[in-house]
């Protein structure tokens, strides 16, 4: 993809979910669907592998529904660690961080949308959380100093990227040697016929930015990570469904759990 292209990706992206920030609490997305719920509720959230207690938690407004998985169940986060969302949206996944890293830890979020980065600070001074703050800046050029975080943490983010390759080399640096992505995104698990992979609002929806599960493998690889794993979830076929009605979307993408290391 040229340097032209992504940035109107990315303009695109920055746009849509800039209105989502910017939408009345509970009115939830766009009418064309897309990676999150309308309205979003407690049984959104554990339809993507929340607990109900989680999905109470956290400031009203945190949860918008723009998930695919429940990346805090596989990432193990220890009392102490720094934490890093990329693409934090309104806080939900860093606000359930808090707890778990505890007042010697902190949770950093990343979202290269100011909405979203207002929206999320705002929900962070209404519930009093002292250990996490959000930093205006994208993914592929991310706004941390080397080697400062044990764990990255992401929701249905890294398959809007139009350079994930990079989005992994950021991840790589940043984290500590033995560091750990505990990532849920969409996959592709068969290639998409072209009209749904120019369909800009398939892109900005969480579809038509999916890269094959392999093709994942192969950049984490490239970027120096070991112990890969990648667990596609055929369940989630159900609510992708949704996100796009009438469409094929369900037949080419699935919400994964991704996880990998940075040897020590």
């Amino acid at each position: 993809m040229q340097t032209s292209e992504q940035d109107h990706v990315k303009a695109s992206v920055r746009e849509r979910y800039g209105a989502v920030a910017k939408a009345e609490a509970g009115s939830g997305c766009a009418p064309s669907g897309g990676c999150c719920s309308s309205p979003v509720t407690a049984t959104d959230a554990t339809r993507r592998g929340y607990s109900a207690a989680e999905a109470h938690a956290v400031p009203e407004g945190s949860d918008m529904g723009l998930g695919c998985g429940n990346p805090l169940a596989i990432a193990s986060i220890q009392t102490g660690e720094t934490v890093l969302d990329l693409g934090s949206g309104g806080g939900f996944d860093a606000f359930l961080a808090s707890p778990r890293v505890g007042p010697t830890g902190r949770v950093i979020g990343v979202d290269m949308t100011p909405e979203m980065i207002f929206k999320a600070r705002a929900n962070a001074s209404k519930g009093g959380f002292q250990n996490v703050q959000f930093r205006l800046g994208e993914i592929e050029h991310l706004p941390v100093a080397d080697h400062t975080v044990d764990v990255i943490i992401s929701n249905c983010v890294i398959n809007l990227s139009p350079d994930k390759s990079q989005v992994f080399r950021e991840a790589w640096r940043v984290l500590r040697p033995g560091g750990r992505l505990a990532i849920s995104d969409v996959v592709a698990t068969a290639v998409m016929p072209e009209a749904l992979r120019k369909d800009l609002a398939a892109y900005t929806g969480c579809v038509a930015g999916a890269a094959l599960a392999d093709d994942v493998q192969e950049m984490l690889v490239q970027a120096g990570f070991i112990r890969i794993r990648i667990q596609p979830k055929d369940s989630s076929r159900e609510f992708i469904r949704e996100w796009m009605p009438g469409s094929s979307a369900s037949d080419y993408v699935v919400s994964a759990i991704i996880e990998a290391e940075k040897p020590e």
